[in-house]
């Protein structure tokens, strides 16, 4: 997309997909990639197109041409879904190689027509992965040649999944364990062997010990340098809306040293306002000298924290023409930000707004999905998880249509993966 006009133009067309990301992590849970997942609207429950492999060369072509797979992307991998027939068309041909990771799908035949064509792709540079793969030894070409294997660990045997990790591992190649939905289950699939994971395992920690969010060097030097420079509020605001784990310290510094004070904090500017400017340099000097180390940008439950509370922020936006700010854009930006704060202390919801003197509009939303802003949330996670169906609800009991989604979706997207660092090919 040359700019967002175009970008514009080219959203007029008849195609309209939910996009849904599932994060893919390494051992150390820091995001390497994503599933990309694409439905066309009205059409939530897997694949029921008449024609397949026509549905899937539409959902590359919107996804190079309208989408633009780096704004979805940032700088991560993605997973397509390939069909036997998308497996021989020329169409994949056009994906950037450095960053696609083409995921054939379990009904594809392994055979010898499909391993030549898996051959060629690879020698183009294509990362090639068995999606949903039982192991079976007569595909041993296929394991010498591929480089992920994904395996379901809701429809394996746990007590199978040694085993099979021991027999793939003899090959050269990755496994990934898909559907990881508990802390335990990614502990049993490392010890394993297996090296990636996809699942919502990160979101429910079974740790009892308290966490700590330190705050990224990143985001401590941009904001020593802004102090210095004796920045304007807005400058300030948007270093700490780049970094949820600062923005997560600068509310409970506000708490701790305002204590007593009947104001509740409604937004990052008003928690900034009411701490003022020199009380944040003193924090500042505190933090560097306490040696703050830096954090992942590739943490999974920071960087849906961020997208959904830019998601949501949009949103609003959206609703009121356009304009650069107002009090409930800014309440749904810190909203979205707070959202996985219980995930990341690994203590309630509860005890996390009761300790941050929230407002009552984001405290209802945080707590019980209430109100407008509780609504927005459940979009935005409904859609993390591509359950577009719910999805499809939400957007008519809000009155938001799915182009005001896509749009807000793809911007939050581009938003997050501007402030990434790293390129593909350094983690996979």
């Amino acid at each position: 997309m040359n700019s967002r006009s175009d970008h514009q133009a080219n959203r007029q067309h008849d195609r309209s997909y939910f996009i849904g990301r599932q994060p893919i992590l390494n051992r150390k849970q820091e995001i390497i990639g994503y599933e990309l997942l694409f439905r066309a609207a009205g059409d939530h429950q897997a694949a029921l197109y008449n024609d397949q492999a026509q549905a899937s060369a539409s959902v590359i072509a919107s996804a190079l041409s309208d989408f633009g797979l780096q704004d979805i992307l940032g700088d991560k991998y993605g997973f397509l879904n390939i069909t036997s027939a998308m497996l021989s068309s020329e169409v994949l041909e056009l994906l950037p190689v450095e960053q696609s990771v083409l995921e054939l799908l379990e009904n594809v035949e392994l055979d010898e027509t499909a391993r030549l064509r898996c051959t060629n792709l690879k020698s183009l540079g294509f990362r090639i992965a068995l999606d949903d793969h039982i192991y079976h030894p007569d595909h041993a070409a296929f394991y010498n040649m591929v480089d992920i294997v994904k395996v379901d660990t809701l429809t394996t045997d746990p007590a199978k999944l040694p085993e099979i990790a021991a027999s793939l591992r003899s090959y050269p190649v990755q496994l990934l364990a898909e559907r990881v939905e508990t802390v335990e289950m990614f502990e049993q699939c490392r010890e394993c062997g297996f090296e990636l994971f996809q699942g919502y395992f990160f979101e429910r920690p079974a740790i009892i010990s308290r966490k700590r969010i330190d705050a990224s060097g990143i985001g401590m030097l941009k904001l020593l340098q802004q102090l210095h420079e004796d920045a304007d509020i807005n400058a300030i605001e948007e270093i700490f809306r780049e970094d949820p784990g600062l923005t997560f310290q600068l509310l409970k510094l506000v708490n701790s040293v305002m204590t007593g004070t009947r104001d509740k904090i409604k937004s990052l500017r008003h928690a900034i306002m009411l701490l003022g400017i020199i009380q944040l340099r003193r924090w500042m000097q505190l933090s560097l000298f306490a040696g703050k180390d830096e954090s992942g940008l590739n943490s999974p439950l920071l960087e849906m924290a961020a997208v959904r509370g830019r998601l949501m922020e949009l949103l609003v936006l959206q609703e009121s023409a356009g304009q650069r700010s107002t009090e409930l854009a800014e309440s749904a930006f810190l909203t979205g930000i707070l959202s996985l704060l219980d995930a990341l202390y690994e203590t309630s919801m509860e005890q996390i707004v009761e300790g941050l003197n929230l407002s009552e509009d984001l405290a209802v939303a945080l707590l019980r999905h209430e109100g407008r802003l509780g609504q927005l949330l459940l979009l935005a996670k409904k859609l993390e998880r591509s359950e577009f169906a719910a999805v499809q609800e939400l957007l008519a009991s809000l009155s938001i249509s799915l182009d005001q989604l896509l749009e807000a979706q793809l911007d939050a997207f581009s938003w997050r993966s501007s402030i990434a660092t790293k390129k593909p090919g350094e983690q996979l």
